[in-house]
């Protein structure tokens, strides 16, 4: 866990119209909206209150956007990370909520409920959280805290994986509201490093 003891803060992007919409985004690169760069400009300085030395962020408009109002606020650097995009969703991304079961009956509640189920075209919710926990991996070694800002979908998914939930019970990982912030904080558990969890959906 090369990095893994510095604090982690996941932040997901503001609003766009595909959200305010339920349209399923996927990797489609949507921009935000007013309200989402309403949304990036009061989250800012309440991350940058949390003194990040470094902020990775997906290379999608809607989350890059985010963070560099983040890193702004902070005085640092944004370093873009296609691994940190959201789940690739195939064949649904674009539709509805409503569209995608009219599209693949049972498939919803399929992939809402199983991190193992594979949307057509798209990827599982496991391989989405093994390339965001690829990222945190690579972080450089020190102290101090780490912003990724990233999609509900890698968010939920990087945490669940991250704190070491089996993966049938992913699903118990809800998802967060737009500009919302989870933190995970290094930890020991019999002699190796592990994560908790110390706040969830939470802007301060």
């Amino acid at each position: 866990m090369t990095g893994s003891h510095r604090r982690l803060v996941l932040l997901r992007h503001g609003e766009t119209d595909h959200n305010a919409g339920l349209r399923m985004q996927g990797q489609l690169d949507i921009g935000l909206n007013d309200r989402g760069r309403e949304q990036a400009a009061t989250v800012a300085p309440l991350v940058a209150a949390l003194h990040p030395e470094l902020v990775v962020t997906s290379d999608l408009a809607r989350a890059a956007d985010t963070a560099a109002a983040v890193a702004a606020a902070a005085g640092v650097a944004v370093h873009p990370d296609a691994r940190l995009r959201e789940t690739l969703l195939g064949q649904w991304q674009g539709l509805t909520h409503t569209e995608v079961e009219e599209h693949t009956p049972g498939g919803f509640p399929a992939w809402r409920s199983d991190a193992l189920y594979r949307p057509p075209g798209g990827e599982t919710r496991v391989e989405v959280a093994e390339r965001g926990a690829a990222v945190v991996d690579e972080l450089p070694e020190g102290p101090g805290t780490v912003v990724l800002v990233a999609h509900g979908g890698l968010v939920a998914a990087l945490t669940a994986r991250l704190l070491e939930l089996p993966v049938a019970r992913w699903a118990v990982v809800g998802g967060l509201g737009n500009t919302r912030w989870a933190e995970l904080v290094p930890r020991v558990v019999d002699g190796r490093p592990s994560w908790r969890l110390e706040a969830w959906d939470t802007r301060g």
